[in-house]
């Protein structure tokens, strides 16, 4: 079965500007290295109540979904409370992660402020941090990693070369190729049925069509399709008669 995989970035200084998210494009990096693709994400700030309904939701949906941010034992931190209350589990301390937290501490007291850094909901599994050895957590194939890229990146990784190699997908068999389409006719109204007949023809690749504009003037349109290298030529072959045969002018994308 095929399997959507989703990203959630969590954090008010992400909403407002503040910082720059980092984690969008490595999750879509990590995913493609691996012939997978990033289906959706989210942006969401510190509110404990829509983040709960929002893992509740993509639970229920059975995505893979990494979560970045907001795992720590500050006032901010909402996601161990907003996962509990998706689950309907109390937060317990957890005692493999608390064994990593004595390591990580080792000589130092660990004090109810740092027990809390790993008191997650109850029946999950810790995620390993090689950074610093404070875990995260998942559950129901979500994954929940702090939102330092420097440690948020390796625990997605281990993720998902630990649960997920059956959804690999050779990268090497996989090519996309485009037309730069222009003129009058070169729209995206005006060729939906040749997309529409494409897609419907071969399910199994993957068409796209971007527009590229220069002001408000069209510039051109790119279009073409991806997947397994016989089925590309052979659906671009069709696009360029049909494109040909509408007057269109059509070249190569770089």
């Amino acid at each position: 079965m095929n399997r959507s995989f989703g990203a959630v970035v969590i954090g008010d200084e992400i909403l407002s500007g503040k910082r720059q998210d980092k984690h969008f494009a490595k999750i879509a990096e990590l995913l493609g290295a691996r012939g997978l693709r990033l289906s959706w994400v989210e942006y969401l700030g510190d509110d404990r109540a829509r983040l709960a309904a929002t893992f509740k939701r993509t639970m229920a949906a059975g995505d893979v979904v990494f979560s970045c941010g907001g795992i720590g034992n500050t006032p901010d931190d909402h996601t161990r409370q907003a996962v509990a209350m998706a689950l309907g589990v109390d937060l317990t301390l957890h005692p493999e992660g608390y064994e990593e937290l004595k390591a990580r501490f080792a000589g130092e007291e660990i004090s109810e402020q740092r027990r809390q850094l790993v008191t997650f909901p109850s029946g999950v599994r810790i995620i390993p941090n090689p950074f610093n050895r404070i875990p995260g957590f998942m559950v129901r194939d979500h994954y929940f990693v702090p939102g330092f890229p420097q440690m948020a990146h390796p625990m997605i990784e281990w993720a998902l070369d630990t649960f997920h190699r059956d959804a690999f997908r050779a990268v090497d068999g996989v090519v996309d190729k485009a037309f730069l389409l222009s003129g009058p006719n070169a729209y995206e109204s005006a060729l939906l049925d040749l997309m529409e007949r494409i897609v419907a023809d071969y399910p199994s690749l993957r068409l796209f069509s971007l527009p590229s504009l220069v002001g408000k003037e069209r510039r051109h349109l790119e279009l073409g399709v991806e997947g397994t290298p016989e089925l590309v030529d052979r659906a671009m072959a069709e696009i360029r008669v049909e494109v040909e045969r509408r007057g269109v002018d059509w070249a190569w994308r770089p």
